[in-house]
């Protein structure tokens, strides 16, 4: 009890006194891209703690009007004179490039520039931060952690990559200087500026190969995260992922490690598995002690895992199970995470962002465990050429579980014109059909389009699935089906 005390109590003389420490008030920010999840999310939170915010986006939205409704200014393009000086500091998107405008007048007059990791880092410093790091799952647990810790009562501040919808936002702004939880992203080490009293990290495997070398570089870059945990701090980890273990093996001795996973030997693990109406039941234990029967609202026994880490996090900062047991369940879910769109007509449509190996098997089995099909139909729109290429295998074999998958051309996003020259879908789904499972090529989403209207039946189940503009197959259709059937 002596170390959960003395983190539950670091906890309240971060929120006591970060901010008075360090205050924002009358500072001047100015956001480039200020329309992103991250960035808004960013700027919202600068604008609650009294700084002044400008800044600009190519496109008018909901996003942007919000910003500009609490106070900010926000210009539609990026211009030069869109910079008001005198400002303390130009924040840039990862979308930014240096013949920018608007950086490049900044760059001229000698502001300080900070990328939007560096400029989150900066704000958790004067917060109790809680940052959620691994290859899969950081949307969904950091949502899910925000949303039942509002439940609870306790104000949290939170920036995550994805809409939250019970909360109708991917940021919020709560007590000054109290809990902020943030999603943590491993590529371009960004999550190295960020220095949280409880670090969770859910699991490591291959991704952005584009940017690392190798999975050794990963699970190093991982290993340096832990060390930027604020002294006395708190690492939440997967007792069961072999690389997050090699992580454990080299902790710093003054930060406390707590484990989860599905078997007793973690600190809090599960058992006594259950699936209802394909959505999981299991009782939650912690160092060989029963916390109580839990039930989520989300399919997949991934999430089992993920519902895990959430208990373990909030323990971590000093909360009880007994405070957060009653909103566990009241989860429903991310925008884009198996996110039912609708059931029209005996046809179920899902939305889900998977563009990984490991994340496409896990969402297929959680679709046939919660709908039971008679047919599920996958159409997947690879997520960048580079990482096609270097993890085709394990996309080849990851489609095991559907019974039709739809692929049109890999979206493009900060590839190399050589990588789209090694690689293309159509190479993907003819390694697909090597493992007798049925696959087609169909660049078009008219044409993906027109073959879900001909072929889909009553019973069926259609996913769109990919991190690009896939979601979009998924509204056109459903446009379609409600007209017409």
């Amino acid at each position: 009890m002596e170390k959960e005390t003395t983190v539950a109590a670091t906890l309240a003389d971060d929120a006591e006194n970060g901010l008075a420490n360090r205050p924002l008030r009358g500072r001047h920010y100015h956001f480039i891209g200020s329309g992103g999840i991250g960035m808004s999310g960013l700027a919202k939170l600068m604008i609650q703690n009294g700084a002044e915010v400008t800044g600009s986006d190519q496109e008018d939205g909901a996003v942007v009007q919000h910003l500009n409704e609490l106070g900010a200014r926000i210009s539609i393009g990026h211009h030069a004179e869109n910079l008001r000086l005198p400002v303390d500091t130009v924040v840039i998107s990862a979308a930014i490039r240096e013949e920018n405008p608007e950086l490049r007048a900044a760059r001229a007059h000698g502001c300080k520039v900070v990328k939007y990791a560096q400029m989150l880092g900066e704000l958790m410093d004067r917060y109790a931060g809680i940052a959620v790091c691994g290859t899969h799952g950081k949307s969904t647990t950091s949502g899910w952690l925000s949303h039942l810790l509002t439940l609870a009562g306790r104000r949290p501040s939170y920036i995550v990559g994805a809409d939250i919808p019970q909360l109708k936002s991917s940021s919020g702004v709560g007590k000054t200087g109290g809990i902020f939880v943030a999603e943590a992203c491993e590529y371009d080490r960004s999550f190295l500026n960020l220095h949280p009293q409880v670090g969770v990290m859910l699991n490591i495997e291959q991704d952005h190969l584009d940017y690392y070398a190798n999975e050794a570089e990963i699970v190093e870059a991982f290993a340096d995260f832990t060390k930027n945990i604020r002294p006395g701090g708190v690492l939440v980890a997967n007792g069961q992922d072999a690389n997050v273990r090699l992580v454990l093996r080299d902790l710093r001795p003054d930060i406390r490690k707590l484990t989860f996973g599905l078997e007793p030997s973690c600190d809090f693990y599960a058992q006594s598995l259950q699936l209802v109406d394909g959505l999981y039941r299991f009782d939650a234990h912690r160092s060989g002690r029963f916390l109580g029967r839990v039930t989520i609202s989300i399919p997949g026994r991934h999430n089992v895992m993920n519902a895990l880490a959430v208990i373990a996090a909030a323990f971590g900062a000093g909360i009880p199970f007994e405070e957060i047991a009653p909103h566990i369940g009241a989860f429903t879910g991310m925008d884009r995470r198996l996110m039912l769109k609708d059931q029209y007509a005996g046809i179920t449509v899902i939305d889900d962002y998977a563009h990984h190996p490991t994340e496409i098997r896990a969402s297929l089995l959680a679709i046939r465990q919660r709908y039971c099909p008679k047919r599920l139909w996958c159409v997947f729109q690879p997520h960048q050429y580079s990482r096609t290429r270097f993890l085709l295998d394990d996309f080849a074999e990851s489609f095991m579980l559907a019974d039709v998958t739809i692929v049109p051309e890999i979206y493009f996003v900060r590839d190399t014109m050589e990588s789209r020259q090694q690689i293309n879908a159509e190479v993907l789904v003819d390694r697909i059909s090597r493992q007798g499972c049925r696959a087609v090529f169909l660049n078009d989403f008219a044409a993906i389009g027109q073959t879900l209207r001909e072929q889909v039946q009553s019973g069926d189940v259609v996913v769109t699935m990919g991190a690009g503009t896939v979601w979009k197959v998924a509204d056109e259709y459903l446009q379609w089906l409600r007209k017409n059937r």
